[in-house]
């Protein structure tokens, strides 16, 4: 059965471009049933670091090679890539105004294992869109459908990212060093502008 509702792939601490589709929809599919790409932000992040961008990248098992649908993806523990993770995302924003106010509960979905890469990122996109007080219900897709034109999970892509949407600059705390950074880890906006987050996703 096909979800009635704008589909968008699963994302690792996803963008605010993710962010604000899911703003704009109220409502999304998650999808499960696509053979697992490589080098997207499935299973990757950016955050804007004292070093400029920085990626995070989830290890991943593929159950089935080439072949894994993305509801079959395992994470990797055999290195501690979660701890790592989090240390770079605190001496990224250990200085935001409101890293304090969030980071416990982030912290803790990251150190909490997860068999399934869906599962982490479903954790991780609730915590943002409960956080950032969005209007929005998630759902898992079904059956795969392929994406056609305008489809988010085209516009939401690692290698070919949207220039067309005003990304509305805020204050981040690197941004003397390396000006505006658009479209990083939505906990790069929440971070910097806590309350006021949501008002500063991007808009077509």
């Amino acid at each position: 059965m096909t979800s009635p509702y704008p589909t968008l792939s699963t994302a690792y601490l996803p963008s605010t471009l993710y962010m604000a589709h899911l703003c704009r929809y109220g409502e999304a599919a998650i999808e499960m049933w696509e053979t697992f790409p490589k080098q997207t932000f499935r299973n990757r992040a950016v955050i804007a670091t004292g070093n400029g961008p920085q990626v995070l990248t989830v290890p991943v098992v593929r159950t089935h090679g080439n072949h894994t649908l993305t509801r079959d993806i395992g994470i990797s523990y055999q290195e501690p890539w979660n701890v790592r993770h989090w240390r770079a995302i605190v001496s990224a924003y250990n200085a935001a105004p409101y890293f304090l106010y969030y980071r416990d509960e982030l912290e803790a979905i990251l150190m909490r294992r997860y068999e399934r890469l869906a599962d982490l990122n479903e954790a991780l996109t609730g915590y943002l869109v409960r956080i950032m007080k969005m209007d929005c219900t998630l759902s898992r897709t079904e059956e795969f459908v392929p994406p056609a034109d305008g489809d988010p999970r085209v516009e939401v892509t690692a290698k070919h990212p949207r220039t067309d949407w005003h990304f509305p600059p805020y204050s981040q705390v690197f941004d003397t060093l390396y000006g505006f950074q658009p479209n990083v880890s939505a906990i790069d906006l929440l971070f910097n502008a806590g309350p006021e987050a949501k008002k500063y996703l991007p808009t077509p």
